[in-house]
């Protein structure tokens, strides 16, 4: 039976993720750009302007929402996770380092695209039966397209629903797994022999965080990710870094690679990866795994946002984008990279190759750090996709279904602590793609109302 979900689930996502996905990612990010003229580079400086600013001024929110700097803390929990971790090694390893100019250059036009998702969002929400603000691709296409279009929402909000129990929650809790267990072994505090134990404890005790944090409502997600997500970008940013000082001279050749092996992926791996195509399709896929750009996940938490300025608040988009792709996802391959660490070409790699990266560098001690460092990670990405599958789930049924799904979401924690999630990730990366259609299409279909936005902001 596996074997069979295995051969399905491969063919779709070959599909999913071959020149369609290809066409339409880059097409829609490249079709917004060109129609709002650039904006994500012509308005860079001032969307780190408005973003910093907001992040220092401190307000209280109404009922039923977040401030706007709470919302972009949430939208960055869900992403920064283990698709900067895993992810980007994942990516290095099948797709040679080439891949990580492909997650450049999706990121770049990916920032248009998390401009264009955060402002329609904001634009067309609504308020539920609490009292929440709620909005999201399905709101946009329900609002902005019309009755016409609804089986277009309900799609993405099925695809959602099953997307987040992997994306966000088993895979994520397997990171956190095996962050703690890599640490508690080197420092020999227990063996291979108590590691099922282990992962038994801590499936049930990030269980209970996640459904505390989650059955607390709207406020308690916002308050949890305001403090946990500068914290955790902070102490990761400074560990790499500290990385790229003790290897400073292997950074030119390593960037070299990067750009070589976009084009030459053979050239770099030694042959073991020669298809220009895979270096792209893993750069991508892992990109838009990491910054969510086209999938429309961030924009449901940003429409919780207090505010009354869908455009002042899609330029949280544009650095939510960068932060997570230019710069952690960046300094993820650089780790590796630049460490020397042995990276097996074509076979698939995870967050061990990462904190390899760093204890090699560092010595063992630091794998204290970077387990720390990866379990806020992977936490934070679980408080912010047990949000998205409330919301999708609200959408096809109703408010009353919420709390049932957060318990369910929270159990699932247990499962991704004690299988083996190989298939898993692969599952998780074909309904990323499958929610990605429906939202693409919305933005295309709504590019113009996006264009007018953003003109009357900026020329009122």
């Amino acid at each position: 039976m596996l074997q069979l979900i295995e051969t399905v689930n491969t063919a779709v996502n070959n599909f999913i993720w071959g020149v369609p996905a290809m066409i339409c990612i880059f097409g829609v990010g490249l079709y917004l750009s060109l129609r709002t003229r650039f904006l994500q580079i012509r308005k860079f400086p001032y969307a780190m302007k408005v973003t910093i600013g907001r992040a220092l001024k401190k307000k209280e929110a109404s009922d039923g929402s977040m401030t706007p700097f709470q919302a972009v803390c949430t939208a960055l929990a869900a992403t920064v996770g283990t698709g900067n971790i895993a992810g980007v090694a994942g990516a290095i390893a099948i797709g040679g380092p080439g891949a990580v100019f492909w997650m450049w250059l999706s990121a770049v036009l990916g920032m248009c695209t998390k401009f264009a998702e955060v402002t329609l969002a904001v634009h067309f929400r609504e308020r539920n039966a609490h009292g929440d603000l709620v909005g999201g691709p399905m709101y946009y296409i329900k609002n902005g397209l019309g009755k016409n279009w609804q089986w277009l929402a309900i799609a993405f909000s099925a695809f959602g629903v099953l997307t987040v129990f992997g994306t966000g929650n088993a895979t994520q809790v397997n990171t956190i797994t095996t962050a703690i267990n890599s640490a508690l072994l080197n420092f020999h505090i227990i063996d291979e022999s108590a590691v099922t134990l282990s992962n038994w404890i801590m499936g049930i005790a990030i269980a209970i965080l996640v459904a505390l944090v989650l059955l607390g409502g709207i406020k308690r997600i916002g308050s949890v990710t305001e403090r946990l997500v500068p914290f955790m970008a902070l102490l990761y940013i400074i560990l790499a870094v500290g990385v790229l000082i003790l290897h400073i001279d292997k950074v030119p050749a390593v960037f070299a690679s990067i750009v070589s092996g976009a084009f030459q992926p053979a050239a770099v791996t030694g042959g073991v990866v020669g298809s220009f195509f895979t270096s792209m399709k893993k750069g991508v896929s892992r990109g838009i795994f990491s910054n969510e750009a086209g999938l429309g996940t961030g924009s449901i938490a940003h429409a919780c946002a207090d505010t009354r300025k869908p455009v002042k608040q899609g330029l949280f988009g544009i650095f939510e984008v960068f932060t997570d792709t230019i710069v952690i996802c960046t300094l993820t391959a650089l780790v590796i990279l630049c460490s020397g660490v042995p990276v097996q070409y074509g076979e698939a790699a995870g967050a061990e190759l990462t904190i390899a990266g760093f204890t090699s560098s560092y010595g063992n001690w630091v794998s204290i750090f970077t387990a720390v460092a990866m379990c806020c990670f992977a936490f934070s990405t679980t408080i912010g996709w047990g949000l998205y599958g409330a919301r999708c789930i609200e959408y096809l049924f109703s408010s009353k279904v919420i709390k049932p799904f957060m318990v369910v979401y929270s159990l699932v924690s247990i499962l991704g602590a004690t299988v083996d999630l190989g298939l898993l990730w692969s599952i998780a990366e074909t309904f990323n793609g499958l929610m990605a259609i429906p939202n693409l299409i919305a933005l295309f279909l709504l590019s113009g109302t996006v264009v007018k936005l953003a003109g009357e902001y900026f020329n009122s």
